[in-house]
């Protein structure tokens, strides 16, 4: 009896250092991928980013709309710590994208199972870890605004009880490059964006408490977290565009115009105005 006993108790240790080990792992990959999104941002960037409100501690909800395809990699460097984002299967897909992300601890959402992802932010949130969601799931309208957010974004809040904090992104649309190509033989349509202002506003954080499954109450809180979004994205936006109007905002960075053209000799590329 004694035996068995060492022999599970053995199991358990090593299960336990296994876990620790990939655990570093995963923060060592993290950490370098922060780094070169880092070094990336101030290289082809003129980010902007205010905080209205300090961050809470412990675990954390990042809800932001989503105007480019860079947005996941650029929410990485809004908070000290390691954040697990929400991002759709397809980039998953992507060769090297998609062994970065898993190695790094995003949270894959394939179509139709939408509550396994849920599961696994729950998960991390109950491990004290921070949670980055796009609620639209998809890319918000060039135009402007947000699509209908999917319920997502509100069940999590009300099932965690975790501190939602709304982001709101702007960027100079006149830079977007769109990019058509195909992922696991499904036509996609990258909205990229190589260079520019990028404005970002973090508000205050929200709590929510109640039934997740209580659907008026979800559309409820939804509807308020979307709200604070767009504000936010309305003021980063003002934002962009009085540093535009400055006179330091004309100046040029050396790599700025070939990165402009060189976007346009990507197969795929699609000019805006065909959009």
């Amino acid at each position: 009896m004694n035996q068995l006993h060492n022999y599970w108790l053995t199991l358990a240790k090593l299960f336990t250092a296994w876990s620790a080990l990939t655990d570093r792992l995963e923060a060592g990959w993290y950490r370098l991928g922060r780094w070169l999104v880092d070094v990336f941002k101030h290289l082809l960037f003129r980010m902007d980013v205010h905080y209205l409100a300090d961050l809470p501690n412990g675990a954390r909800i990042l809800a932001a709309n989503h105007p480019s395809t860079i947005d996941p990699f650029l929410m990485t460097t809004l908070v000290p710590e390691q954040v697990s984002i929400l991002i759709t299967e397809i980039l998953f897909k992507v060769p090297i994208v998609g062994a970065s992300l898993r190695r790094t601890g995003h949270i894959r959402v394939d179509a139709g199972k939408g509550g396994t992802a849920m599961l696994s932010a729950l998960q991390k949130l109950a491990e004290g870890r921070t949670v980055g969601i796009f609620p639209e799931g998809v890319i918000s309208p060039i135009t402007g605004g947000m699509h209908r957010a999917h319920s997502g974004l509100a069940r999590l809040a009300l099932a965690s009880g975790k501190p939602v904090i709304p982001v709101g992104i702007a960027i100079e649309k006149d830079k977007i490059t769109r990019i058509r190509t195909r992922v696991d033989g499904i036509e996609e349509i990258g909205t990229w964006y190589f260079q520019g202002g990028y404005a970002v506003t973090l508000g205050e954080p929200l709590t929510f408490s109640g039934d997740a499954d209580d659907r008026q109450q979800v559309a409820r809180v939804s509807e308020q977290l979307v709200s604070a979004i767009e504000a936010l994205s309305a003021v980063s936006a003002a934002r962009l565009a009085a540093r535009r109007r400055r006179l330091l905002s004309v100046i040029i960075r050396p790599w700025s115009i070939p990165i402009g053209y060189l976007a346009r000799l990507i197969p795929g590329y699609i000019p805006l105005s065909d959009i």
